[in-house]
């Protein structure tokens, strides 16, 4: 693996100034109204080169009690506005977007520190989900049934849940907060979003452009609002009565703290937790298609989402020839400034996620597993940050207690299989999360088998392509402990509202249901 980096701070020098960001920004905000910020000051360092890109203020308590009023009283307006209104505001948002596509991509990557075109492809999910969302304040329908009793007709209608928390993490410090307050908006929802601690910049960018679209339309104040801030402000969201829906985005460990105090007060929580995708690579699978979802699943992000490939499930008949593909890949990757289009692999979010990298290869080796692409942080000139590391191919076996964790970082884990697609499966599902799965095979029955009852028990499961890349159109979101939430596509919208059943009686009597007789 060679290894290149340029500084590129002064590449988004303009980039800040386009998206409002100062040296230091209120990172506590109503709307077009941002506040003082009384609360501790995040500095936010790029894992890039090290550099303090800007400093955030974050909320005080008492900021947090303003920002929540405000938003409570923008409710009552917005939820009487038009859904089809509603989703022309988040039309214009998508356009405003799409301008500002370029600049706020730039920052998503320097601040995080995925590669430039994935943060273009993060912006591109914000615009995709407001083009959704468009079409869908058109068609927040409820069902009509039959009633069982004479002139009596009964329905279903969806009404706005009310004040929507959103709580999301670093790795995807825009996109998954679009998922959620383009849903909610066209709703008629309104959003309290408390980003990650490691990415302020990036709220204080899309509020910025998200107030300036919101200010020509007229759009109440407080329909969204950002409140920065440290693990508090999530405490204080998760134990909030008046936020009905808390979305939050994170460890399951967090997730299961945030469930507990959500589920206390009979809230709802839609949780996006951790993965330990699999993909199983079959005796029957296209060799060199395979080589493509498995790198890119296992590299991007620097392994960093959610979705990352972490183990592959080889055939034994098709090991050591794929093995030998996945070794030559790897040793053709560029490590180094993600704003360079040439490099695949940028750095990690900062140098506890190496320090957890590191543990998790030490207990690997400890564990009896054999390195097949040695791993070990990057040094020398240019990366002085020290959250750069290299890829990592580790042959393990299923039951080991490191490959049955989600270790967030770029080490994949190679495991072999010998009977037929059954065992594959089994040891797929063998793990306590359930995001994100696939499987290669040209085999028709084998992928039918892999989808069907008994088959993958993950949310997404795939065939013939990776574990990495879902479409904004589908619902996303995983099971066992990956939390049971569902964002962005398809029916995803029901969890942004409340359910009613309405009915009405339009005759002259009154009759009861289950024929139940009540003369007086």
């Amino acid at each position: 693996m060679s290894t290149t980096l340029t500084t590129p701070t002064n590449k988004i020098a303009d980039v800040l100034k386009e998206l409002g960001i100062q040296e230091i920004n209120s990172g506590v905000s109503t709307g077009s109204t941002w506040m003082r910020g009384e609360g501790a000051t995040l500095a936010s360092h790029s894992p890039v080169d090290g550099a303090l890109i800007g400093s955030v203020r974050s909320a005080s308590r008492s900021e947090y009690e303003k920002a929540l009023a405000v938003a409570q009283q923008g409710f009552l307006e917005w939820r009487t506005w038009p859904a089809p209104k509603r989703g022309e505001v988040v039309r214009q948002l998508g356009e405003e977007l799409r301008k500002h596509k370029a600049g706020l991509g730039k920052l998503v990557s320097y601040e995080m520190g995925k590669s430039y075109q994935e943060g273009l492809g993060e912006v591109q999910e914000m615009i995709d989900i407001c083009d959704f969302a468009v079409g869908l304040s058109r068609q927040l329908h409820g069902l009509t049934m039959h009633s069982e009793r004479p002139d009596h007709r009964m329905y279903e209608q969806w009404h706005p849940l009310g004040l929507v928390g959103i709580i999301t993490a670093f790795n995807f410090p825009v996109a998954v907060w679009s998922w959620n307050t383009a849903l909610a908006w066209v709703s008629g929802d309104v959003c309290l979003w408390k980003p990650s601690e490691k990415t302020p910049l990036c709220s204080v960018a899309c509020q910025h452009i998200t107030a300036e679209v919101f200010k020509r339309n007229g759009v109440p104040e407080g329909v969204s609002v950002i409140v920065n801030g440290g693990r508090e402000v999530g405490e204080w969201m998760s134990n909030d009565t008046r936020i009905p829906l808390l979305s939050a985005t994170g460890s399951t460990r967090m997730g299961k703290a945030v469930g507990a105090a959500v589920g206390q007060r009979l809230g709802r929580a839609l949780l996006e937790l951790g993965g330990n995708n699999a993909i199983i690579i079959s005796d029957k699978a296209d060799l060199d298609m395979s080589l493509i979802g498995a790198v890119f699943g296992a590299v991007g992000t620097a392994g960093q989402r959610c979705t990352t490939t972490r183990r592959l499930i080889i055939h034994d008949t098709v090991y050591e020839a794929f093995k030998q593909k996945l070794v030559k890949a790897y040793g053709q990757l560029r490590i180094g400034d993600p704003l360079d289009e040439k490099n695949h692999v940028g750095p990690l979010i900062d140098t506890h996620a190496v320090e957890l990298y590191l543990s998790a290869l030490n207990a690997a080796k400890a564990q009896g597993a054999t390195i097949a692409v040695e791993g070990g942080v990057v040094t020398g000139k240019g990366y002085e940050s020290g959250c750069y590391v290299k890829p990592a191919i580790v042959e393990a076996t299923p039951e080991m207690t490191i490959v049955q964790e989600e270790t967030f970082a770029p080490i994949l884990y190679l495991l072999r299989y010998s009977g037929d697609i059954n065992e594959a499966i089994a040891i797929q599902n063998n793990v306590k999360q359930g995001l994100s799965s696939a499987i290669m095979t040209l085999d028709l029955r084998e992928a039918e088998r892999f989808l069907g009852v008994g088959g993958s028990d993950c949310g997404i499961a795939n065939v013939n392509i990776g574990t990495s890349g879902a479409e904004i159109g589908g619902a996303f979101g995983g099971e066992k402990e990956t939390g049971g939430g569902r964002e962005s596509g398809s029916d995803a919208w029901k969890t942004y509202m409340r359910r009613q059943t309405n009915t009405i009686n339009h005759g002259a009597k009154l009759p009861l249901a289950q024929g139940i007789k009540f003369d007086l």
